[in-house]
């Protein structure tokens, strides 16, 4: 068993928006991320990913549309689907993924 603080990891990461991976559950990624208010370009994965908003709130445009995505929020992103983070994004991320290639 691993027990992990996802707030104090969160605390030690060096840069915002920089990942660090915390566990794997089958092909799945489970990553940690800090967010700091800055935007991050549009982009689209081969595999749905999931993002989880500990504390703060993630903007984001999916497919064009406007997504707030607020504390103890969850917003599952499908294959292929075009999404970006529109500036003003802070706090704390949690992703789970199955990494591409």
């Amino acid at each position: 068993m691993t027990l992990v603080n996802l707030f104090d990891a969160a605390s030690r990461m060096p840069a915002a928006w920089c990942s660090e991976v915390l566990g794997e559950i089958g092909t799945a990624s489970v990553k940690l991320l800090r967010m700091d208010g800055a935007p991050v370009v549009e982009e689209s994965h081969g595999s749905a990913e999931i993002l989880i908003v500990l504390d703060g709130r993630l903007e984001l445009v999916v497919q064009g549309a406007p997504v707030a995505v607020g504390p103890g929020e969850m917003c599952r992103i499908p294959a292929g689907v075009h999404h970006e983070v529109r500036p003003g994004s802070s706090g704390t991320l949690l992703i789970v993924e199955v990494p591409e290639g």
